[in-house]
C-alpha cells in the first residue's frame, strides 16, 4: 500500500470513529461564543503551494481576523484551551489529508511569512513532501504556546529560537522518513495526547 493509500485509509477510518467526538468539540465552540465552528489559514505545503488549514476555532473572531501574535494565549477561550491542551483543535486537519494538502506525518506546515525566512536548502528540503499532522516538533513543542508566553518577546524568540529548531527536525524527518518512522511518530502522538510522555529521550537532536 502506498503512503498516499495509507493516509487516505487511516484518515477515512479515524474520522468515521471520531465523528461523534469532533461533533460535541464542534457544539463546545459555537455554544462558547458566536462565529464559524472552523478556524482556517493559509499554510505553504508541498512545493511551496499555499492551502487553507482547518483547526477547529479556539480564538475570539477578533482576535484570528487580526493574526494575533504567536505566544498570545491571554485570548484563547475556555473551551479553546482544552482544545489546545488536548489538540482537539487540529482534528479537522483529517480532511486536509483526505484533500491531498496534509499527510498524516510530515513537518508542520509553516505560515507564508515564516517560511520567506527559511534558507533556499530549508525550502528544497522541507516543501519536498506534504506536510504532517504530526511530527517529531509536534512532540518537542507540544507546549509552544507556553513558552512563548513566558517571553518578553515571544515573536523574535520564536524567529531566533523555536523556528530554526524545528526546521533541524523538519530536515532530519525528511531524510530519514520511512514507514516504520511513521508507525513510531503516530503511536507517540498518541502516547502524548493520553497523558503519556514522548519517548523522545532516545533521540538526539540532528547537527543540520
Amino acid at each position: 500500500m502506498s503512503r498516499r493509500s495509507l493516509d487516505l485509509f487511516l484518515s477515512t477510518t479515524g474520522l468515521l470513529i471520531l465523528w461523534p467526538l469532533m461533533l460535541i468539540v464542534a457544539i463546545g465552540v459555537r455554544l462558547e461564543c458566536n462565529g464559524p465552528v472552523l478556524f482556517r489559514q493559509i499554510r505553504v505545503g508541498k512545493n511551496g503551494q499555499p492551502f487553507a488549514i482547518l483547526k477547529f476555532r479556539s480564538m475570539r473572531p477578533a482576535t484570528e481576523a487580526s493574526q494575533a501574535s504567536v505566544g498570545d494565549i491571554a485570548r484563547l477561550t475556555q473551551w479553546g484551551k482544552l482544545l489546545r491542551r488536548t489538540k482537539l483543535d487540529e482534528l479537522p486537519q483529517l480532511f486536509n489529508v483526505i484533500r491531498g494538502d496534509m499527510s498524516l506525518v510530515g513537518p508542520r506546515p509553516e505560515l507564508p511569512h515564516y517560511v520567506s525566512l527559511w534558507s533556499a536548502m530549508d525550502r528544497s528540503v522541507v516543501l519536498s513532501v506534504r506536510p504532517g499532522i504530526t511530527d517529531f516538533a509536534s512532540l518537542v513543542y507540544r507546549r509552544e504556546e507556553h513558552i512563548l508566553a513566558r517571553q518578553n518577546a515571544p515573536e523574535e524568540y520564536y524567529r531566533q529560537v523555536i523556528l530554526p529548531h524545528k526546521l533541524r527536525w523538519a530536515r532530519f524527518y525528511v531524510r530519514r522518513a520511512t514507514a516504520s518512522l511513521n508507525l513510531w511518530l503516530i503511536i507517540q502522538t498518541a502516547a502524548v495526547l493520553g497523558g503519556l510522555p514522548a519517548r523522545m529521550s532516545k533521540l538526539s537532536l540532528p547537527e543540520n
